[in-house]
Parts: C-alpha cells; structure tokens; sequence
C-alpha cells in the first residue's frame, strides 16, 4: 500500500477516535435531555453532528497526506544512499540532512566504509595469494632445473667427456692407416667437443651462477676463469673496479651468462672476451666474439634468449645493443646510466 495511503487512513481513524472520545466525555459531563438539538443545530449551514463527523475526516487526511509526503521524502533520500552503497560510492548531497536521519546516515557511511575496507582486504589478499602461487611455481621450477642440470652433469655431460678424451687418444696416437677413416675420426671428434660447449650452454642455462655475495667484477672473472679451463676457447676480458648497485649486478650477470650460453651454442667462435667499464657516468658491458654470425632483426622477433636480454637491460633503465655480422663475429653492448643516488647509497 502506498505510503501517503497509509498515513491518511492512520490519521483520520486517530482524529475520528479522539472526536469521538472527547464528544462523549463531553457529553457524559453536560448530558443533554433531548438529542435532536444537535441535529437542529448548525454552524455556518452545516448541522452539528455532520460537521463533527466531516471534520476529524478532513483534518485526518489533510494530515496524514503532509505525514505521508515528509516521510516519502526521508525515504526517498535513504533509497538513493543505499543504492549509492550497493554501487560502492560515496554518496554526495547537497541537501541538508535530515535531523530524523543523521544518525541512520553516519551507520550508512560506516557499513559502506567497511564494505570498502573489507573489498580492500580481499583484493589485497588475492594479490598475496597469486604473488605466493607465482613464487611457490618459480620455486619449483628452480628445483627442477637444478635437478636435471645435475642428473646432465652426472651423465650425459661426463659420458661426452670420457668420450672426448677417448676420441683425442685415438687421433693422437694414429692407429689408423686409412686416410679416409682419420678424417671421420677426427670429425667425430669436432662434433663430439661441440657436443660439449653445448652441454656447458645448456647446464648454465638450467643451472645460471648466482653472485652470492660477490661483486659483479668478481663474478664476472670466476665464470670467465672456470670457461678458459673447460672450453677450447681464447677468453680475455677487461674488468674495472668500481661500485654498482645489488639489482643491477644481478641483471648484468644474467646476461653475461645468456651471452656465453648464446656463443657456445651457436656461435663457433675461436675468441670471446668481455668489457666491463664505467664512461661519463654509464655502466658499459659488452661482450665480443668471432663467430658466424646471425640475423638479429630474425632473431629478436624468434630468440627467447634476446627477448630476456633486452627485458633485463630495460628493466635497470639501460638499452641493449647487438651488432653481428656474417662470419665476422657478434657485439653486444648493454649500457646502464649510473645515477647519483645510487652512488650514495654504495658508499
């Protein structure tokens, strides 16, 4: 029922029933000996007992339809702030508020703020929950390739080394006559050390060295040092000594260390060497070799590898550079400003 309805049938029973309360007790106090004075009498042309039957109706809607209309209106202010609430937005006014429904408005105001806190706490706990699932999967996926880089260096790689050594006794002790037979021999053997230099690129790729607590200048000489005992390749670098900050230490190793997973795989180079410098405020790493060469627009759009260079040098703000010409060997060249605060907060 609506709510001015409701009102107005409320207000005129209550007028009617306080009429006739007070008619009664008036009547009870003054009795009257004959009734049919009050039918006789009237008042402006209007009998008596009319006007009072007609005048508790009137009053009762005249009133209960302004009580119907000041309500419908509280109410109607109420349903746009818990629509607003429903939309989680904050309600804005400018009308003045009610008296009625100040208090009923600050409760509003606090469920929404809680439904705000609480849409808060949910989502920054579905953060939590991913970052978690992210690092926990991150997790597992370093076990495994730290698992089958050993079971590759427990196996396969020594079983090609043993083969390697074998290979080289043979060739070197010339027990075979047949011309023919040497050269496949010794072929064997070139594809066998390939196989090698492949095995090392793929074992530092599952398996990169972590700096654990060493600078990058000291990281970046242990990997070259240990490289020059087991590839059959002329390494040299130039290293000087300067600071550089945690987080780009750890990005410049990596690509180091795609870099030379890069060249054993597929460069066949004879020379590798290393710049690590610091120019005009720039951190300068570049990293050189003799090799074949490749097609670095093809390869970029192609190469996981490239990809994760180029994301590592982007993300301490550097750019990376690479420059490979056919049979004449590849450059790469990553350049990282040095800012000053990163100076400071070295020293």
């Amino acid at each position: 029922m609506n709510l001015i309805i409701r009102q107005v049938m409320r207000a005129v029973f209550f007028s009617l029933f306080i009429s006739v309360v007070v008619i009664g007790t008036t009547f009870i106090a003054f009795p009257l000996d004959n009734w049919t004075v009050l039918l006789e009498r009237k008042i402006e042309g209007i009998p008596f007992l009319v006007l009072v039957v007609i005048t508790p109706i009137v009053a009762g809607t005249v009133i209960g339809v302004a009580n119907g209309w000041y309500w419908r209106q509280r109410l109607h202010v109420l349903d746009r702030q818990l629509a607003e609430l429903v939309k989680e937005q904050k309600f804005v006014s400018d009308e003045e508020p009610y008296k009625e429904l100040t208090e009923l408005q600050k409760h509003m105001e606090q469920i929404q703020q809680n439904f705000r806190i609480q849409a808060e706490n949910k989502q920054k706990l579905a953060t939590e929950r991913a970052n978690e699932r992210e690092k926990s999967l991150q997790e597992v996926v370093i076990q495994e390739r730290n698992r089958l880089a050993r079971e590759l260096h427990d196996s396969v790689s020594q079983q090609l080394f043993a083969v390697s050594m074998l290979m080289a006794a043979i060739n070197e002790s010339g027990g075979s006559q047949n011309g023919k037979l040497q050269n496949q021999l010794q072929l064997v053997e070139k594809m066998i050390n390939q196989s090698q230099l492949e095995m090392r690129a793929l074992l530092l790729h599952l398996r990169p060295v972590a700096l654990k607590g060493k600078s990058l200048q000291e990281g970046i000489k242990e990997l070259l040092v240990e490289l020059t005992q087991k590839v059959p390749m002329e390494i040299d670098w130039k290293i000087e000594t300067f600071t550089i900050a945690k987080g780009i230490e750890d990005q410049l190793f990596r690509i180091l260390q795609e870099s030379v997973s890069n060249t054993l795989r597929h460069a066949k180079a004879t020379t590798f060497s290393v710049l690590l410098i610091e120019r005009d405020d720039t951190i300068i790493l570049r990293v050189m070799d003799n090799g074949i060469g490749f097609d670095v627009e093809q390869a970029r759009a192609s190469s996981y590898g490239l990809q994760n260079m180029s994301e590592r040098a982007y993300e301490v703000g550097g750019t990376l550079k690479i420059v490979s010409l056919p049979n004449q060997g590849t450059r790469l060249e990553v350049k990282v400003p040095r800012l000053k605060n990163e100076d400071e907060s070295d020293d």
